[in-house]
């Protein structure tokens, strides 16, 4: 089915952005969705989607992977005890709600250009957090279980209009509240897949009579993509896991933030281009 829905070109991209972003999901928490989203733009408009299906389609296929890299890398972070349950418990019950409320609502209502401008914006506050390394107040602790729930339904909406897995928030929440940056990552990457699942359940609900844009789309939802990426990803994201436990990322941090900042601008000329 895949070999008559994709070229060998488009194969070949969709296989290396998987396996860089599924590394980068279990090294930095990240679900590797701001890296998926501004490549699977280019890539999708290039092959004659209009730019405002584009952005969403990307957005949507994006987070719709990050269901099975999350799962693949905390498995390899829940094996080191790295990741914290009980705030994965707290967080939760508030991801799904917002996840909801982004993918069936403000997703299908909003331009694809606002939502290009939204990614943009805050995937430039993530590349700034992790260039800033800035240290919390030691006395700072993570709030009871209403702040969580407040703090997850912030960031399932964020990650549901941008199509990542949360980390870009959740990391620098967590580290800001004193939780060691291995375990956030770790958490981070546990509560990638509560955000994936009801955001996806969002973009299907709000894309559901929606033509399809290329063969194999289903609404918002490119499916041979999602296959392609979601099977490469899952091959690296553990390796990406045990990096993350055995150096210091901080260098590595700091090179993807500059990446970060190219892709932003990349997501914003577009918002502006459409």
């Amino acid at each position: 089915m895949l070999s008559a829905l994709l070229d060998p070109l488009l194969l070949l991209e969709l296989l290396s952005l998987g396996l860089v972003a599924g590394f980068l999901a279990g090294l930095l928490g990240i679900g590797g969705g701001m890296l998926m989203v501004p490549f699977l733009t280019l890539i999708l408009g290039q092959r004659g989607v209009p730019a405002d299906m584009a952005v969403k389609m990307a957005i949507a296929t994006s987070m719709a992977t990050i269901a099975f890299t999350s799962l693949s890398s905390v498995r390899a972070h829940h094996k080191r005890g790295a990741v914290r349950w009980p705030l994965v418990q707290g967080m939760a019950p508030g991801i799904v709600l917002g996840g909801l409320l982004a993918g069936a609502g403000a997703f299908a209502l909003l331009k694809g250009q606002v939502l290009a401008g939204v990614f943009g914006l805050f995937v430039s506050f993530s590349a700034t957090q992790m260039l800033r390394n800035s240290k919390p107040t030691p006395s700072r602790q993570m709030p009871g279980l209403a702040g969580q729930t407040a703090a997850g339904t912030g960031i399932g909406f964020l990650s549901g209009l941008v199509g990542a897995g949360g980390g870009f928030v959740s990391v620098p929440f967590m580290t800001w509240c004193n939780v060691p940056i291995h375990h956030a990552v770790a958490t981070s990457a546990a509560l990638g897949f509560p955000i994936a699942l009801a955001n996806t359940l969002g973009y299907v609900l709000g894309g559901w009579s929606l033509p399809p844009a290329l063969p194999g789309a289903f609404g918002f939802l490119y499916l041979p993509a999602l296959v392609v990426i979601a099977a490469a990803s899952v091959t690296m994201a553990p390796l990406g896991a045990r990096t993350a436990h055995a150096m210091n990322v901080a260098q590595l941090k700091k090179a993807f933030a500059v990446l970060l900042y190219a892709l932003a601008a990349y997501m914003v000329w577009k918002a502006f281009a459409g």
